[in-house]
């Protein structure tokens, strides 16, 4: 039994048709949407209008959307006619809508672009430029320098075997030298590396038994400790290793003293001191004159006009083999230096925590 109502939207486009007219008042109806749908997005002038056009047409409650719900209601003979026309006049609706969005969109960019006139002869802005880290500038000076030597540069992991950071550097695990280098544990083998030298070990187990060893490794390294004036729980260091046949400890002295000299300016004065490392044997170490009094004693160097920049010494002989050299053929010196004292000393900073606090005030002076 065909109903003798048909809903076409509840916005009311018509309430209800006689039986005999259903279907040409809807397919009427739905031409009358289609061209009343194409006459509102060509008026429509913003972003507003469209979504308002959506929501009329096609949204949940919209004029299309009522008739297609409503095809159910039709008899089973006029469902097809009905539906076909109805999804096409909401395809069309839909394409017409993308393309006045884009219409839209392009004339809000055009106006957009209208309003953002470029001067193209006003000057240019110059843009600040980043300052060179006094740390960074320290530590390629002293690779510039033991590059030019012949030295390459190497590098290891920070996260360090206890076999390469400690006891094959001849530090067994009793030994006192290991209190001074209180160390951060990763696990029970692992530890950060509380110096550069194992690059140095790790260098001579690759490479041995070639000869000549000369590399350079600088890195980070971390130690326990306090955070204060002249301290850092992590710093840099760069370590120097020499291994050949017949080097002797003049070899190490003149290397040192041409190093000082490059970096410090040929006026300085370098003074080696006896001391003592686990790894090297015999050991010194090494000042240079107080960059602040020129030598003459001041309270930066405590009167006595000399400031200690590294240790150094020949290479241990129980380190050349655990490295995979033989003591008895080959010789070798090795020196180590903290960057961030050596910076300190060159620029005249009082204070090591300048290097880390990024005050871009302080940064601007060195």
């Amino acid at each position: 039994m065909v109903p003798r109502e048909f809903r076409l939207s509840p916005l009311g486009a018509r309430v209800f048709c006689v039986i005999g007219g259903i279907k040409m008042d809807v397919l009427k109806r739905l031409t009358e949407l289609k061209d009343e749908a194409r006459t509102r997005l060509q008026a429509a002038s913003s972003e507003e209008d469209l979504e308002k056009v959506r929501v009329d047409f096609l949204g949940r409650e919209g004029l299309l959307t009522g008739i297609l719900r409503g095809i159910g209601s039709l008899p089973v003979e006029q469902r097809a006619d009905v539906g076909s026309l109805g999804n096409r006049v909401k395809g069309d609706v839909e394409s017409q809508l993308e393309e006045a969005r884009d219409r839209v969109r392009a004339g809000q960019r055009d106006q957009q672009l209208r309003g953002e006139g470029i001067d193209v002869t006003a000057p240019g802005r110059a843009m600040p430029m980043g300052r060179y880290h006094p740390l960074m500038q320290t530590l390629d000076e002293v690779l510039e320098v033991f590059v030019a030597m012949g030295y390459a540069v190497a590098r290891g992991p920070e996260v360090e075997s206890e076999w390469h950071n400690f006891t094959g550097l001849n530090l067994p695990a009793d030994h006192p030298a290991r209190d001074m280098q209180d160390s951060f544990y990763v696990t029970d083998e692992l530890v950060l590396r509380t110096q550069t030298s194992p690059i140095q070990l790790r260098y001579m187990q690759r490479f041995a038994p070639r000869l000549p060893v000369r590399i350079v490794g600088p890195g980070r390294v971390y130690r326990r400790g306090d955070d204060d004036v002249s301290h850092s729980p992590v710093f840099h260091q760069c370590e120097a290793l020499l291994v050949d046949r017949n080097v002797t400890f003049g070899h190490l002295r003149g290397t040192l003293m041409d190093f000082a000299r490059r970096l410090f300016g040929d006026e300085v004065e370098v003074r080696f001191r006896p001391s003592y490392f686990p790894f090297t044997e015999p050991s010194a170490e090494v000042d240079v004159s107080c960059t602040a009094c020129g030598g003459r004693g001041c309270s930066t160097c405590s009167g006595s006009g000399f400031l200690e920049i590294l240790g150094a010494g020949m290479v241990h002989p129980q380190v050349l083999k655990n490295g995979g050299y033989d003591p008895e053929e080959v010789s070798g010196f090795a020196f180590g230096m903290g960057i961030e004292r050596l910076a300190m000393l060159k620029f005249g900073i009082g204070d090591i925590r300048y290097l880390y606090e990024n005050d871009v005030r302080f940064l601007q002076q060195v």
